[in-house]
């Protein structure tokens, strides 16, 4: 005896909605295997779910598309503030630039060490420490660090920040529209076995072939176990 299987994808969701659907369309409600009021519900929700679907996919591919472009914005901020520090710490070597200068960015003026950046919010923070330490120190009148200067690492850390914060739009974009399809795809699962289960009692006591057959129609999804006389239909 064959076993009816729920879909399990979001497209066999939308496939299993949509024949039910259609078939609600070519018959009567006298006529119909299941109830006005699921035809009614199905009529309101499939749009719905459909939609956020769509949207969840295209911001997706917006984030995905998008990610490389990101990536590489912020490899050249951390490069500019690591060769900017680097510079500092030579001119400081060869005599150039006192040890103290290092204080005007927060960092030790005994260690040459160039901070960390492995972290959006290590370069975020280090970022604008270095940019603000600089130009205190220029208005104090010191000599401004050069190749590069403040004024170019500060366009590369702008446009991170301009980038960082569209990335972060698009990511709580797309986690929205999954929390949402979460909570739709329960609707769904919800909506489908109502369904599947009136259909099925209004053929229950036709034949056993019969039966399956013009569930089938409303789209139900059944399949043999192995070793049973008919082959399994493939699964969508």
């Amino acid at each position: 005896m064959p076993y009816r299987r729920l879909p399990n994808t979001d497209t066999a969701r939308i496939k299993a909605m949509k024949i039910a659907l259609e078939k609600g369309k070519e018959l009567p409600p006298n006529k119909l295997a299941y109830s006005s009021k699921t035809i009614v519900r199905l009529q309101k929700f499939l749009p719905q779910f459909d939609h956020n679907l769509q949207l969840y996919r295209h911001a997706l591919t917006s984030q995905n598309k998008k990610s490389r472009d990101y990536n590489e914005i912020v490899r050249k901020a951390r490069v500019y503030l690591t060769h900017f520090i680097r510079v500092m710490n030579m001119a400081i070597f060869r005599g150039e630039l006192p040890a103290e200068t290092r204080a005007f960015f927060g960092l030790a003026t005994d260690e040459s060490t160039v901070p960390s950046f492995n972290t959006e919010h290590d370069l975020m923070n280090w970022g604008r420490r270095i940019i603000e330490g600089e130009e205190f120190r220029i208005k104090k009148g010191g000599s401004p660090i050069t190749n590069p200067t403040i004024a170019v690492v500060k366009v590369r850390f702008e446009n991170f920040i301009e980038a960082w914060t569209y990335h972060n739009t698009l990511a709580k974009r797309t986690i929205d529209y999954t929390e949402k399809n979460q909570s739709l795809r329960k609707e769904a699962d919800e909506i489908i076995l109502k369904l599947w289960n009136e259909v099925e009692n209004t053929h229950n006591s036709l034949p056993e072939e019969i039966r399956k057959n013009l569930c089938e129609e409303y789209g139900l999804v059944y399949f043999y176990r192995r070793g049973e006389r008919d082959k399994p239909h493939a699964a969508e």
